[in-house]
């Protein structure tokens, strides 16, 4: 993976990814059922590179403004544990993040993709906008996936990361042991 200089300098530092969900996890579209249960879709790779950071000591969060069942089933599949449901504004989570992980804004990415995501991408070191963001986040970014939310954009931003950090190597020895591969990639516990 090709990071340009100025951006792998800045991505060498980053020790927590924060995201929103819909329209960043998620292509934003939500599926109403008839009994009022909302369906989304997650894509596979965005969730396997979640899986590899946290294995490798990246820290993950979510931070979203919708409250949904959806969201906290997913970050428990993918053993997120700081996921912030139901937040008009983000930075004081943003601050609770800090504090809590003994952060500097600079270790922090967030990908995010409308305007309830502007004022926390301008205080973190690495602020990502997803390919269909809003043209404001757009505006602010350090970084525009190549690849569009829920379909791998995540993902993208985690690569980038690994590459930056030099952990490929950590990365693909999680898949010779068959242990640490059934704890970090299953539900079983």
């Amino acid at each position: 993976m090709r990071i340009p200089s100025e951006i792998k300098n800045i991505v060498r530092n980053i020790k927590l990814v924060l995201m929103d969900v819909d329209g960043t996890l998620t292509d934003g579209k939500l599926y109403i059922l008839p009994s009022g249960e909302e369906i989304k879709g997650y894509d596979v790779k965005d969730g396997a590179g979640i899986v590899l950071a946290q294995r490798v000591g990246i820290r993950v969060g979510i931070i979203t403004g919708k409250v949904s069942e959806n969201v906290l089933e997913r970050a428990k599949r993918l053993k997120i544990t700081d996921v912030y449901t139901g937040v008009f504004n983000k930075l004081p989570i943003l601050k609770k993040f800090i504090d809590k992980y003994d952060l500097k804004e600079n270790q922090i990415c967030y990908i995010g993709d409308d305007i309830g995501d502007y004022n926390i991408m301008k205080k973190v070191g690495f602020p990502v906008a997803v390919k269909e963001a809003h043209y404001k986040i757009k505006e602010i970014s350090k970084y525009r996936t190549e690849k569009p939310a829920g379909g791998g954009a995540v993902r993208e931003v985690f690569d980038m990361i690994f590459e930056a950090q030099n952990l490929y190597d950590e990365i693909l020895d999680i898949f010779n042991k068959e242990d640490e591969w059934i704890v970090g990639f299953s539900n079983k516990k």
